[in-house]
């Protein structure tokens, strides 16, 4: 009976440790289930805290810049600060329909004047948009500065500086390269070696509105701010191969001058390990076809470079005043080097010392230049050398050339051009140029004033010459038919 009692509690006991055990390892289970949990939403946790840090960076990336509205504000409240200095314009309207606003800054804002002008285009790519903070600083630090500074006083008074700080507005706002229709606007002008572009409906607004630009203002010179390198880059963009290899324009030498002023003006850009004293010919760099920089030199007789003006395409707003003094001597030295160097003149009609609308040409370098309607005025940027031939034309007169030393400084170089018809015909063409439907008489006697008229005075006195001598011969035939008997005889006239 004891031992039947015995083996009843050891039963039990069992039985107890049995099922402390189960439920022990069903502990540990939970317990890893729920580490195992917790790890899981630790991970999840932290993969949801950096997609939020992303998302917060992306939102961030903006704070400090000014939006299209803040920037829009800055450009009439400079307006208003430095009227004397300035004007504010427009030039069209990006896709959305904002205005693509233009600071104008010399001391005779929106008069024609025979002075060179510059233009500086900022945010060409929407994701670039250190360019329109810049361009805010260079206008207000030449307003602020243009009495007390040597070098803003220069530009002032002797340049139109045009500042267009945002081209495209809407890639600003959407935080992505190409404009509203997501098109590259660097890419969407006419290109020289292939068929693109060439319907102008078809291009963006922006492009639209900075060619009509140039149409109305007569630029010598400009350069475009972009992002994501440190180099000066100038013409040719492309090759008519699409080879990546170095094809200089005809004004090679004249962009490298340029370019390297930049440079070697810019806190560290000539340093560049990439590129050679920190410039670059564009299709060595990377080959592009549709650019804003070779339409310019081809089409409007602008010298444009492609800045690269910070290594990252949209650095944090406090490292903005930095970049700015980096760039500050870079952006007014390039802009001052439109007076400070080349040739630049007149060319005038010998006649009635009128201005002549003509053009300049430098012997060894196809381009050609073209004066002003107004003024006649020119302005011809050249690297400094030993010399240079120039030639002015002008239809209608004859060409004349003379040669320059350009070493060091400007050369002024008039032309007054004498007309291809002499003084004397001119007289007569003024006799006969009457208002009676005289078109047709005034063209004839312009073509009696040139080579003809001396063959055909010769031919009238030949033939005056002939007529005299047979009627000599006629009245020598008739006396002597009185006095001799009348014969049958041929006679030869």
């Amino acid at each position: 009976m004891v031992m039947k009692m015995n083996l009843l509690f050891f039963l039990v006991l069992l039985a107890s440790a049995i099922s402390s055990s189960l439920a022990k390892g069903s502990l540990k289970q939970t317990l890893v289930a729920s580490e195992v949990n917790k790890c899981s939403n630790a991970s999840l946790a932290r993969h949801l805290l950096e997609d939020e840090s992303r998302a917060q960076t992306s939102v961030n990336l903006a704070q400090g810049y000014m939006s299209n509205t803040d920037l829009e504000r800055a450009i009439k409240e400079f307006g208003q600060r430095c009227s004397n200095i300035s004007r504010i314009y427009s030039i069209g309207k990006s896709v959305n329909g904002v205005p693509l606003w233009v600071i104008e800054i010399s001391d005779k804002p929106g008069e024609e004047e025979s002075e060179p002008a510059f233009k500086y285009i900022g945010n060409v790519h929407g994701d670039e948009p250190v360019g329109r903070e810049l361009l805010i600083f260079l206008a207000n630090w030449l307003c602020d500065n243009h009495f007390k500074d040597p070098l803003a006083k220069l530009i002032v008074e002797n340049v139109h500086l045009h500042l267009l700080p945002s081209m495209n507005p809407d890639g600003f706002s959407l935080r992505k390269r190409g404009n509203a229709n997501n098109i590259d606007l660097n890419r969407d002008f006419p290109d020289q070696f292939f068929f693109i572009n060439d319907d102008e409906d078809s291009r963006q607004p922006e492009t639209r509105a900075i060619m009509n630009w140039l149409r109305d203002i007569r630029f010598t010179a400009s350069a475009t701010l972009h992002g994501g390198a440190l180099v000066a880059n100038y013409p040719w963009d492309g090759s008519e191969d699409k080879r990546t290899k170095y094809y200089g324009c005809p004004d090679d030498d004249a962009f490298r001058f340029m370019a390297s002023i930049y440079s070697h003006s810019h806190y560290n850009m000539s340093l560049s390990k990439e590129f050679l004293g920190g410039i670059t010919n564009g299709a060595a760099w990377y080959p592009l076809y549709g650019g804003m920089q070779d339409w310019n030199y081809i089409h409007a007789g602008c010298f444009e470079l492609t800045l690269e003006v910070s290594d990252d395409k949209w650095p944090g707003a406090a490292e903005l005043p930095i970049l700015w003094r980096y760039n500050k001597m870079s952006m007014l030295n390039l802009v001052a080097s439109l007076v400070k160097t080349g040739v630049h003149g007149r060319i005038y009609s010998s006649g009635d010392g009128r201005p002549l609308p003509g053009s300049i040409t430098v012997r060894g370098i196809n381009y050609t230049v073209r004066a002003g309607k107004t003024f006649g005025d020119y302005h011809r940027l050249l690297a400094p050398r030993d010399k240079y031939e120039v030639v002015a034309t002008m239809p209608g007169y004859k060409s004349k050339n003379t040669t320059i030393w350009l070493d060091e400084g400007p050369v002024t170089l008039d032309f007054v051009l004498d007309p291809e018809i002499s003084v004397k015909w001119s007289v007569l063409q003024n006799v006969y140029a009457c208002n009676c439907n005289g078109k047709s008489k005034q063209e004839f006697v312009q073509f009696l004033g040139g080579a003809h008229l001396e063959v055909y005075f010769a031919l009238i006195v030949i033939l005056g010459f002939l007529f005299l001598l047979l009627q000599r011969r006629a009245k020598v035939k008739c006396s002597t038919s009185r006095h001799l008997p009348v014969a049958k005889r041929t006679v030869e006239v």
